[in-house]
């Protein structure tokens, strides 16, 4: 059990701060990772999740990527630090904020490996191939990430 479940025990449904990593993965064809999650249902975004207890959100993002790619993640490079004042309500009725530290890489490696409890399909792509059908704040990173330094290459 992970810190949130644990949380949602004492607290309900009631919203929470939540804090947690995205990333970037640029392989050498300037392709972009994109993973189709199951939850949203069928939406593309960015590996990544939630903090547990301990962890630094650079661990966080590097435990996240493996569990969901495969992929070890060498050294990150910070993009930004997103917040706001939406609300969002998972299916179950859970209420939280998230804070998301977004980070690129171009430095990792391994064999590209689906973790069927969380995604449908990893891809890379370029950015002008990018699914219409993607996470909100994802696009958002993926636009600074896009503007500030993938030109620079």
């Amino acid at each position: 059990m992970g810190y949130v479940e644990d949380l949602r025990k004492l607290v309900g449904h009631r919203p929470l701060i939540l804090v947690g990593s995205a990333v970037v993965l640029v392989d050498s064809q300037g392709r972009i990772l994109l993973q189709q999650r199951k939850f949203p249902k069928g939406k593309w975004g960015l590996p990544g999740g939630l903090m547990e207890l301990g962890e630094s959100t650079e661990d966080a993002a590097r435990r996240e990527v493996y569990e969901e790619t495969g992929l070890k993640v060498n050294e990150l490079k910070l993009i930004n630090v997103y917040s706001g004042s939406q609300l969002s309500k998972a299916e179950n009725g859970d209420e939280f904020y998230v804070v998301t530290i977004a980070y690129y890489s171009e430095n990792f490696e391994g064999q590209l490996h689906i973790n069927q409890q969380e995604s449908l399909d990893l891809q890379f792509f370029y950015p002008h191939e990018f699914p219409e059908y993607m996470v909100g704040s994802h696009r958002v990173m993926l636009d600074e990430y896009l503007a500030k330094y993938y030109n620079q290459k």
